[in-house]
């Protein structure tokens, strides 16, 4: 038992195109300051805000955070977005996993917060979850945008975005690629399992190299 009257349910997705230690950072920190008995890691089928390769391969992308939180205690690997198919859009995400004895937890990043006004269905989203949000840099401007965005949220919705208190570790996707594809190492910024799938599977590589 967590002590609490309800299941405590972290939703964390992305497209994780791949998904590297920045995420996992995140996860745990999700995790271990939202008290979560249970936490939901969900690749994106095909994202509504996002424009990924063409090559891209849904499967694989499950497939790397399933090798990324081998062995971690109350983390669940989602295939429900891809099983879904069309475009993924967190209000059905949220439905799905909705239930009278649980209370969900919604992990955003710092883009998706100043954004979440402009999402599907957002004011149903914020009945259906506790939004949070990490930080995914340092910049003191960006930090002057979220508090305002917040505050909007608040005075106009009634909706309070938690924050997870983690070091900003300021790594994308698109970098892990971009270095694969340009011979660079990816080692240290991957789970060293990650990193064999991707050159496995000759991942993020230009055609005809």
């Amino acid at each position: 038992m967590n002590g609490y009257d309800h299941l405590r349910v972290g939703i964390y997705g992305g497209t994780f195109a791949p998904i590297h230690n920045g995420h996992i950072a995140a996860a745990r920190a999700f995790m271990e300051q939202m008290k979560l008995d249970y936490m939901f890691i969900i690749p994106t089928g095909i994202p509504p805000h996002k424009q990924i390769d063409r090559s891209d391969d849904p499967l694989f992308r499950l497939r790397m955070c399933e090798l990324a939180f081998e062995g971690i205690d109350g983390v669940v690997i989602s295939d429900c977005e891809i099983k879904r198919g069309g475009r993924s859009y967190t209000y059905d995400t949220l439905k799905e996993f909705s239930r009278p004895d649980t209370r969900l937890f919604f992990m955003c990043g710092t883009d998706m917060v100043l954004s979440f006004d402009r999402w599907y269905k957002f004011e149903e989203i914020f009945k259906l979850c506790y939004p949070v949000y990490v930080r995914r840099e340092s910049d003191p401007i960006m930090t002057q945008r979220i508090v305002a965005k917040i505050t909007e949220y608040y005075e106009k919705y009634g909706v309070m975005f938690r924050r997870i208190i983690t070091e900003p570790i300021e790594l994308s996707s698109t970098q892990i690629r971009t270095r694969v594809a340009e011979g660079k190492s990816i080692s240290g910024l991957v789970p060293p399992k990650v990193e064999k799938f991707i050159y496995d599977n000759g991942l993020y590589v230009p055609e005809g190299k």
